[in-house]
């Protein structure tokens, strides 16, 4: 067989000059150099759009100039000389309170090893009974805010009896403790009965709202990346949503955004909410009510605008737990808030607040098992054999649930709308008492319309923090709040009872800072005095920094002082 050579001038054509490979290679990075600088500019060019859409030209600045604000202070916090002042007062700040949670002098027994022989029964007793005797705020009386969700002596025996039958109780384990798995169970179905949930409904129980919240955000997130391949979650809130849900976006990596409330309703703002809505939402949210300020928010409108952009919605009931249920049959007004709400796919409920369960205990509901799902943890390799879990707990206390179960036993239905005349009866004369008290009313303004068992109030004329440190010194445990200043009384069973000697003791404290206020003025020293208690150090404080790590540094000592023996 013959062949043909290829002309030389055909064979020039496919030569390869000298040095044209460095050439190709420099061209190559310099491709590659403007596909990566287009990508950043695309993503950042995005982001700028979102940005604009969601908080608005004027927003937006606003936005970047506390951002710059905030890294200046910061930046100026950290200079050598501020910083080491910075921490000096910080360290004084902690060992005060150091002073004031960890109990020294004669008499203090401190326990730091394991004693060489076991204790008696009677001795562990004695001791028990004295760390129970220690100086405490007296909640007994009713004077603590929130905190102590009390059902009554008799309900807490029985709650002991619970306790004590199912202590080494393990759900981990339902072919051991078959009577644990059915009374969780129950527990589950009990509520979500109460909040109207539909056929194919399901929850879980959890030790608590914030675990509560945490599991629903996670959820609405693995929701997202398995059904729309979302890895960049985000979520909207009210600003006065629990704190519970900047922890689930610290925790998960899920962008929060905030949303204002502003007055005079302090409910969310749901226009606001509405452009913030992109394609990396994964959950909006509303409270029923907010823990702060005690108000609903217009979960109506968000579950219509839930159901518009196709997107789960959460309320927060952790607080309104069995009281919000049970307004219209007590006698007050209420408000739509639950599964009835179409757009409505989760919600938190504390059974260890107004429902009278031990702390430890509360529940997450959710419109469809599907979406519970998406919270469950299951490994199908691990050495031990196949592991699932349905929350962030492997083992959890049976005896809780058990506790837990003999409460709502225990009280009925028609229990709970006797607690709830009680309860929602006494924040309402509370409330009206702020609005009508001649004394209270000309410098007292209830913030919203509160229609649960939380009423705040802030001052236009006195310092607010400094009446809750007089108060304070009066033995009350009120709520300081931020954002804007205010106090919150959050009325419990024991709060019924001292409801006239609260009313009594404000008064007094107000008529005094009056007072102090005219004498202020009348000295050449301008209204509304500088703050003087530990309220009102930290709180005017935090309201006055434009960067927060002071405050930051604040509660991790506070936080560092709890485990300190």
């Amino acid at each position: 067989m013959g062949s043909s050579r290829m002309p030389v001038s055909l064979r020039n054509g496919f030569s390869v000059p000298r040095g044209s490979s460095s050439s190709l290679l420099a061209l190559s990075t310099d491709l590659l150099r403007n596909l990566v600088f287009f990508f950043f500019l695309l993503r950042w060019t995005r982001k700028a759009v979102l940005k604009l859409k969601g908080r608005g030209i004027f927003g937006t600045v606003v936005d970047t100039y506390l951002s710059i604000r905030r890294t200046v202070y910061g930046i100026f916090l950290r200079a050598p000389g501020v910083r080491s002042q910075v921490q000096k007062q910080i360290q004084e700040a902690v060992t005060k309170l150091e002073d004031k949670l960890i109990p020294q002098g004669p008499g203090i027994s401190r326990y730091l090893t394991l004693p060489k022989e076991g204790w008696t029964a009677d001795q562990v007793r004695a001791e028990l009974e004295n760390l129970n005797g220690m100086k405490h705020k007296r909640w007994e009386e009713g004077l603590v805010s929130g905190a102590v969700y009390h059902g009554g002596s008799d309900l807490i025996k029985l709650q002991s009896e619970a306790f004590e039958k199912f202590i080494v109780a393990n759900p981990i384990h339902p072919d051991v403790f078959p009577g644990v798995r059915k009374m969780e169970a129950e527990i589950v179905a009990m509520v979500l009965a109460m909040y109207n949930a539909p056929s194919g409904a399901a929850g879980v129980t959890t030790s608590g709202g914030t675990e509560s919240i945490l599991m629903a955000c996670l959820s609405a997130r693995q929701k997202a990346y398995h059904e729309r391949s979302v890895t960049e979650p985000e979520m909207i809130l009210p600003e006065s949503a629990h704190a519970a849900f900047l922890k689930a976006g610290t925790y998960f990596g899920i962008k929060v955004h905030l949303v204002a409330c502003p007055a005079p309703s302090y409910s969310v703002h749901v226009p606001s909410v509405s452009r913030l809505i992109n394609s990396n939402t994964i959950l909006l949210v509303g409270s029923a009510p907010s823990f702060a300020h005690g108000i609903i928010d217009d979960i109506t409108v968000l579950s219509r605008l839930a159901l518009r952009k196709s997107l789960p919605l959460h309320v927060d009931c952790c607080l309104g737990s069995f009281l919000v249920p049970f307004l219209s049959r007590a006698g007050f007004p209420s408000a739509p808030f639950d599964f009835t709400l179409k757009g409505v796919t989760s919600i938190s409920c504390d059974t260890h607040k107004y429902g009278f369960a031990p702390k430890g205990t509360s529940t997450l509901l959710y419109r469809t098992a599907s979406l519970r799902t998406y919270q469950y943890f299951v490994t199908a390799n691990w050495s031990g054999g196949v592991y699932a879990s349905p929350s962030i707990a492997g083992s959890r206390p049976g005896s809780l649930i058990a506790s837990c179960w003999a409460s709502l036993m225990s009280q009925g239905e028609n229990g709970y709308v006797s607690a709830c005349h009680s309860i929602i009866g006494a924040a309402k004369k509370f409330e009206a008492a702020v609005r009508e008290h001649p004394c209270l009313s000309a410098d007292l303004s209830v913030l919203g319309h509160p229609l649960v068992s939380v009423v705040a109030f802030s001052s236009k004329t006195l310092n607010i923090y400094d009446i809750a440190d007089a108060m304070s010194a009066k033995g009350w445990a009120l709520n300081a709040l931020q954002n804007p200043p205010a106090i919150h009384v959050a009325v419990t069973v024991p709060t019924v009872g001292a409801l006239d000697s609260l009313i009594a003791d404000l008064v007094t404290v107000v008529e005094a800072e009056r007072e102090l206020e005219r004498v202020r003025v009348a000295e050449g020293k301008g209204a509304k005095g500088g703050a003087r208690g530990d309220a009102a150090a930290l709180y005017g404080v935090a309201g006055s920094l434009p960067n927060k790590s002071v405050v930051v540094k604040l509660a991790e000592g506070f936080l560092d002082t709890l485990y300190k023996s």
